[in-house]
């Protein structure tokens, strides 16, 4: 059976193109899963053109094929601006447990957070709890990633923190020159308090103890040049929904309801509290819409029309209507996890649509 220091060893002689180095040695070989000889992984690229991955895609599938890998799924990104430092050598490698350092060196928070910095911030917020918030941030984060875009999440749902679980993310951050390194799932980059909770004991703290975490989300890990940003907030209109609101206020906002007009209702809150903080909603997703039986008829198992409804009360597009189901994903596939749709699927596909939507809107303002 292949172990993922049979994969490390089996790259060591895969070099970065532009040095000569081992990609294994200078860590650029992240997201490695293995399950039943089949391998997904994925490579940071120093430089992205097409002849670079072609290579690279070739070499790592001979040498994983040589150690006994029957499938093989490899991803690729460009490094971040930190990755690209480790590699001139100006700084050095280290793999310190998280939070056994203090607060990063030379990182400065406020750059992600500056609207001046081209990083888009897109909360995923809800009134209830139960209704798929983060099964929506999930998916759209993987959409978004498959459309070419650098994303990352903070799990910002800090007492209700499911992320890490959703995507099958089995590491854990590590710590390099002071400075966190979040985990990367699905050309996804993470981070959540479910790291820092052993065995999913209850988060007892109090409010402004949550607080300076989720600061520490943005002022003390290594993020690079995301593109996106997407926010799991907790759901209603608590203390850590606000505070988001108030550290993020060029933030946009998605809200998410099922299709019951209760809920609906209770969604209302979370986009009045988007727009009393001036946040631009940019629409609303309506998940457990239907239940569609094999042979194609839908049940409208919680109601109809509530999603249409929320949309109308905040002036803002009805995205789409996500049907009931769960990802066909087995636990032997390399890239498996809980919630997180293929793009072949007729969720996938919902969610490449909406991503497309949010991609739109900020090409478009």
């Amino acid at each position: 059976m292949l172990a993922r220091e049979q994969v490390l060893e089996a790259l060591q002689r895969i070099q970065e193109p532009g040095s000569g180095a081992s990609l294994t040695e200078l860590e650029f070989i992240r997201d490695i899963v293995v399950r039943d000889n089949q391998v997904s992984l994925t490579v940071v690229l120093v430089t992205d053109h097409e002849e670079v991955r072609s290579k690279l895609n070739y070499e790592i599938r001979g040498a994983l094929t040589d150690a006994g890998a029957s499938n093989i799924h490899i991803r690729f990104r460009e490094a971040s601006e930190h990755e690209r430092a480790a590699l001139a050598g100006e700084v050095a490698d280290q793999n310190d447990p998280v939070l056994t350092k203090g607060h990063a060196a030379g990182m400065e928070g406020h750059e992600l957070l500056d609207p001046q910095s081209g990083v888009r911030f897109i909360a995923i917020a809800s009134g209830k709890g139960g209704v798929g918030k983060s099964t929506v941030t999930v998916n759209l984060a993987a959409a978004l990633a498959r459309n070419g875009k650098r994303v990352a999440v903070i799990d910002a749902d800090i007492y209700g923190f499911s992320v890490p679980d959703m995507m099958g993310i089995e590491d854990n951050p590590v710590v390099e020159d002071g400075v966190i390194q979040p985990v990367e799932r699905f050309g996804v980059k993470v981070m959540s308090m479910g790291f820092f909770v052993r065995e999913n004991n209850p988060v007892i703290w109090r409010g402004p103890m949550l607080g300076r975490m989720l600061r520490q989300f943005f002022s003390d890990v290594e993020w690079g040049q995301p593109e996106y940003v997407l926010l799991d907030l907790p759901p209603g209109t608590g203390d850590i929904a606000l505070d988001v609101h108030q550290m993020i206020p060029h933030s946009k906002e998605i809200i998410v309801t099922t299709p019951h007009a209760t809920a609906a209702y209770v969604a209302a809150r979370a986009g009045a509290m988007a727009l009393q903080t001036n946040h631009e909603i940019l629409g609303v997703v309506e998940n457990m819409a239907y239940y569609q039986s094999p042979t194609g008829e839908k049940d409208y198992v919680f109601g109809r029309g509530g999603g249409a409804l929320l949309a109308e009360t905040l002036h803002a597009p009805l995205l789409a209507q996500i049907p009931l189901g769960a990802p066909d994903n087995h636990p032997s596939e390399p890239d498996f996890s809980p919630s997180v749709y293929k793009a072949d699927t007729e969720h996938g596909q919902l969610y490449d649509q909406i991503a497309k939507h949010v991609i739109g809107f900020d090409e478009n303002n």
